[in-house]
């Protein structure tokens, strides 16, 4: 665990709020300051874990339809339904701190909605594992006419905001909109407890204060994020999923279902309750700051409402020497750096891109988790556990209290978010000028970009086959995520260039610029800015998700043939002649390539690595295209070797799991444990090994019938782990050389092998490898570009210079050889760089099917 440097603390800014009435639920915090404190990890920096999650939890992850929508106003409030009972589960790991269980929240639930008029719930959507996902709105009753005037104005607000800054009957009457998320990370429990406490106050409350602030506003409880972590006392989901690391991506239905909720309710405050920082972390945080989003109105709003949380966490009570509790500490204020807000993948991060303009991470102090979970006795935890949920709620009521007092101007800020967007406008560096009363504001806090005019995504088709699925895929994302995307009805010229019909269009110019940006642009190589990153640093989808993307510096867009779209284009197609070709470029393909050999059908592999599929599985290919939206081509070619579905044993992360069955291989999980317990490998065809499987810690037999394995079988490495075993299998000569292991981004890549084809040329590299001393059968698949290849991210040479850029410059990143393929990148990383997903599914392909690569080349 890495701990950041501290400095001493930025003067405090004084403030002075209302002390709530006697017997009011809103509390008024005293000022308070706090000691720096160290921030560390919440996790390695390298996930060296075998991820195991059950199939049937991609299965459902996978299938999920979208979200469905949860704030929209057909209805007033309050809405309640009757939630039917979860079977009891004495194994419920919230059961041994004193708090409450999954099974019990349903009955919860039910009985906070009898208390009265003001309580109502929903169900969003099941987690990975199957749990029922709550939402708990609390307002004072609306009528239908009532409900339907809020959403009209809080569409107004992003659709016109120019208009709603200018709007008495918002100012008057719009409800200020507040998102408590709890629970995201499963095995930080107490935020679920806080809220229902916090939600049954409200329900009861008769003080002027909470009459006021129910009046004047909505207040969002999701009550656990992450059901499945909750009740197995992990941190992430069944599928293995951070849920904090994926709204980039939002692979998993509970990302899904609290983006719909975001994108419905549109908060301007989000709170996310965590654990566990001694003393309580209240964002806004260190340097670097998100440079796509309006970080002045960000900080100004979001420090203010810190400092209260923090004076009411410390007017608590608790003391060092009493309690093991430690004052709170605004990281903004109270640390250099190493608590970043950069990237997008967090929650409060993300909701900054949807207006939210108070947007807070809270670590609540006392560790209940990992070894204290298991180690500490049963009183000791429930006191600890009773403290940070004493802590939450103080957080949520200080919040509360803000929202009341600070409405207008909150909303204020929201409109001004998207004014900013809609109309283009420059962004407002932050200082002490422009943020006025936020103390310490210094150049290291400045970090603002340059908006493009737009993006054109071209469609694919016949010169880019390609990018067809990858475009239509992105521009679906896109729509997801609320960035508002157009489609050229006819060929059109924009800044010089003359682009097909059918391009997919991202004008700059849209409330949620911010949005539209952060996922399509480049990035920042932030290397000389700060010394160390929280968790990522780069994450393009223009980069790494396979389409064709276009950055568009300038120009108009006015009396261009553009329509808005609402979903992308169907890109399946089936020639109705011969024999039949689909490039496996592309996860979708690989996919219905999959689906194929999964009935039987006769595929033999092209010269180029594609798929042919006879003309007489044409039915079936229809089929697939259908399924997976893929294009086949016709082709003159028979193919070479013929294909069958792999069967794959695969020790890897959770987001490499979950991408290998998102391309629908046939994996099982493996690990160290696994093959030392006596693993039948009769029924497979290849290894993948990235995680959680270390040769030498091999009993002699498992050893024995691993190697065994290896002498007839193919094997595909990647990172550390997979090139050391490697090495004690004694099969591709080569020297892995490790990078910084704190690096990771987006780089440049030259791609010279097949297993590498049609492969963007840009790739993901998390504790980046590399390999040299190549032995005269090794291929390079891939090296690294020539110069600084880092095109966004961090990425540092150690003290002693070497583990840098520079010296992973023109070196190789994937090669291959005797029925072996080795990455140094991370090509299925937390199921993000979807352009190459298709690398591994090529090499798997590869060495399955080959006496070696050469041989199939």
């Amino acid at each position: 665990m890495r701990t950041t440097r501290t400095v001493p603390a930025r003067p405090v800014l004084i403030v002075t709020l209302t002390l709530a009435t006697a017997g009011s639920l809103l509390l008024g915090p005293d000022s308070a300051g706090a000691d720096p404190k160290p921030v560390t990890r919440e996790s390695a920096a390298v996930d060296d874990r075998a991820a195991e999650a059950p199939a049937s939890a991609a299965r459902r992850a996978l299938a999920a339809p979208e979200e469905t929508s949860t704030g929209t106003a057909t209805r007033g409030y309050p809405r309640r339904q009757v939630l039917s009972p979860d079977p009891e589960n004495p194994g419920d790991k919230s059961l041994k701190l004193g708090l409450t269980p999954y099974h019990a929240i349903a009955p919860r639930l039910n009985a906070l909605q009898r208390l009265g008029d003001r309580v109502s719930v929903e169900v969003t959507g099941r987690s990975a594992g199957g749990h029922r996902l709550y939402l708990v709105t609390v307002t004072a009753p609306e009528t239908t006419r009532q409900a339907r005037a809020q959403e009209r104005m809080r569409e107004l607000i992003e659709n016109a905001p120019a208009t709603a800054a200018k709007s008495h009957e918002i100012k008057r009457g719009y409800k200020t909109p507040v998102f408590v998320n709890s629970n995201i990370h499963g095995n930080e429990w107490e935020g679920t407890d806080a809220s229902l406490k916090i939600v049954e106050q409200l329900a009861t409350a008769k003080d002027a204060k909470t009459r006021d602030l129910l009046a004047h506003s909505r207040l969002y409880f999701n009550i656990t994020a992450n059901p499945d972590g909750r009740i197995a006392g992990t941190r992430a989901n069944a599928n293995g999923f951070d849920l904090n690391r994926d709204f980039v991506t939002a692979s998993q239905p509970e990302t899904r279902a609290m983006r719909r909720i975001e994108l419905d309710t549109q908060p301007a405050v989000l709170l996310d309750l965590h654990g566990y920082v001694n003393g309580t972390l209240i964002e806004p945080t260190t340097p670097p700051h998100g440079e796509n989003y309006e970080y002045d109105l960000f900080l100004k709003n979001s420090y203010a409402n810190a400092l209260g949380m923090e004076s009411a966490v410390n007017a608590l009570g608790y003391t060092p020497a009493k309690d093991g509790v430690e004052p709170a500490q605004i990281p903004f204020r109270d640390q250099e750096e190493g608590w970043d807000d950069w990237p997008p993948i967090f929650t409060p991060q993300y909701a900054a891109f949807h207006g939210t303009v108070a947007a807070h991470t809270v670590e609540i102090p006392l560790a209940v988790n990992n070894e204290e979970y298991d180690e500490l006795p049963v009183p000791e935890l429930r006191r600890r556990s009773a403290v940070n949920t004493a802590v939450a709620g103080a957080a949520i009521r200080a919040t509360l209290n803000h929202v009341r007092e600070q409405r207008t101007t909150l909303v204020a800020d929201q409109i001004e978010v998207f004014r900013r967007g809609a109309a283009g406008a420059p962004q407002v560096p932050v200082s002490p000028e422009t943020v006025p009363g936020v103390p310490g504001i210094g150049p290291e806090d400045v970090y603002t970009t340059t908006f493009p005019r737009a993006y054109v995504i071209p469609p694919g088709g016949s010169r880019a086959q390609r990018s067809a699925p990858a475009a239509a895929r992105l521009v679906d994302h896109l729509l997801a995520n609320d960035v508002r995307v157009t489609r050229a009805m006819r060929p059109f010229r924009l800044a010089g260039r003359t682009y097909p019909e059918g391009s997919y269009v991202v004008d700059l110019h849209q409330p949620k610029r911010g949005m539209a940006n952060v996922l399509l642009a480049d990035g920042r190589d932030i290397s000389g800015k700060v010394s160390v990153m929280y968790d990522i640093s780069g994450w393009s989808l223009g980069r790494l998700w396979g389409a064709t993307v276009e950055r568009v510096p300038s120009g108009t867009l006015r009396g261009a043939p553009l329509r808005p779209v609402t979903g992308a284009a169907p890109v399946a197609r089936v020639p109705v002649h011969g024999n039949l070709r689909l490039r496996l470029t592309d996860p979708r393909e690989v996919a219905a390539l999959n689906s194929l050999l999964q009935q039987g059908v006769p595929v033999r592999q092209g010269p180029d690595g594609s798929a042919i599929v006879p003309a007489s599985a044409r039915r079936a290919a229809v089929a697939a295209a259908r399924t997976h939206d893929v294009s086949f081509a016709a082709t003159r070619l028979t193919g070479g070797t013929p294909l069958h579905r792999l069967r794959v044993a695969a020790a890897v992360t959770p987001g490499e799991l979950f991408a290998l069955r998102e391309m629908n291989f046939d994996v099982t999980p493996v690990s160290t444990a696994v093959l030392n317990a006596g693993f039948d490998w009769s029924g497979t065809d290849v290894l993948f090994v990235s995680a959680g499987l270390d040769h030498a810690a091999l009993t002699a037999p498992a050893r024995g019938a691993l190697d065994a394995f290896l002498d007839d079988h193919g094997l595909v490495g990647r990172g550390a782990t997979g090139a050391a075993l490697n090495a004690a299998a004694g099969r591709l000569a080569v020297t892995p050389v490790e990078g910084n292991t704190d690096a990771n981004g987006v780089v440049r890549t030259e791609n010279t092998g097949r297993v590498t084809h049609g492969a963007p040329a840009h790739a993901f590299v998390y504790a980046p490898l590399w390999f040299t001393g190549l032995g005269p059968d090794v291929r390079v698949e891939q090296s690294y570009a020539t110069g600084n290849s880092l095109v966004s991210g961090h990425w540092r040479p150690l003290r002693d210079g070497t583990g840098g850029p520079a010296a992973a410059a023109g070196q190789a990143s994937v090669v291959s050889g005797g029925r072996t393929v080795l990455f140094g990148t991370e090509p299925l990383f937390r199921d993000h760089p979807k352009g190459e997903f298709p690398q591994v599914a090529r090499a798997l392909f590869t060495v399955a099917h080959s006496g070696s690569v050469e041989e199939s080349g």
